[in-house]
Parts: structure tokens; C-alpha cells; sequence
């Protein structure tokens, strides 16, 4: 399958580290792993949106849909970044594209899209984005 080309700007950067627990019986990482990596990533974006600190109660996101594509194996002495972007944001939800790749080459491991709803941890339901990420991605149009 080819890589596709980016559509978006990738706004943050996650270097991340492989653990021997994280390779599978065949030496390359585990699918679920993956999922793993790019919440780390999520996380070191969100306190970067909220100004350096993460507070898991002010987030306002949930997780609704995660969709990724598998391009090429992943073995534990390869260098990897995580690349986070905003492809959308509306009044109701926001869908993030992260791309892991090899640092040292540039090749793309994977390709995750991933739908978050806004969220009210208070009241348990669906809440407006908070207008902290519109205004995040404001300012990048700019």
C-alpha cells in the first residue's frame, strides 16, 4: 500500500522509546502498541495546547473512533516519532491525524486518525469542544 502524502501541517512532535515488551513473536512492534504510543503523543499535544500542563479533568475530549493504516513493520532498535495534527475541528469534535515514523529515514510506520467528541467530565456527556482548541487552531491559520 503507498503512503499517502500529508494534507496537514503537523504541529507536534513526540520522540518515543520502544521497550523489549513492546515487540511481538516476529521482532516487530505489536499492532497495539501503536494505539499506546499515540496516546502519549495525544497527551504531550493536549499540555501543549493548555500551556505546558496537562489536567486530565480540563482535556474536554473523548475518544469516539480511532481508524489506522499499517504501512511497514517496526523493529525495537528503530528510531520513532510521533507527528500529531489537526486535519478538523468543529463545535462538536475535532479529528487528529498522527503519523509514527522512523525518525532517521522518514519512512512511515503508521497513519492513525482519530475522532475526538467534546466532552463534559461533570456531567458524563457530550459537551461542546472547549474553545481552548479553537483557538489553538486559529492561531495556526494564521
Amino acid at each position: 500500500m503507498q503512503v499517502p502524502e500529508a494534507t496537514i501541517e503537523f504541529i507536534h512532535r513526540t520522540p518515543v522509546q520502544l521497550r523489549f515488551r513492546d515487540i511481538d513473536m516476529f521482532g516487530h512492534v505489536n499492532n497495539n502498541v501503536y494505539l499506546e504510543l499515540m496516546d502519549m503523543a495525544k497527551a504531550s499535544f493536549y499540555a501543549q495546547i493548555h500551556g505546558g500542563h496537562l489536567n486530565p479533568a480540563n482535556i474536554g475530549l473523548l475518544v469516539v473512533n480511532v481508524n489506522c493504516d499499517f504501512f511497514e513493520p517496526t523493529r525495537l532498535e528503530e528510531p520513532l516519532e510521533i507527528l500529531t495534527g489537526i486535519l478538523k475541528i468543529s463545535e462538536r469534535s475535532v479529528k487528529l491525524e498522527q503519523r509514527i515514523i522512523n525518525s532517521a529515514t522518514g519512512a512511515v510506520k503508521v497513519i492513525c486518525r482519530t475522532v475526538l467528541a467534546g466532552f463534559d467530565p461533570r456531567t458524563n456527556s457530550g459537551a461542546p469542544v472547549p474553545a481552548v482548541y479553537h483557538e489553538y487552531f486559529d492561531s495556526l491559520q494564521k
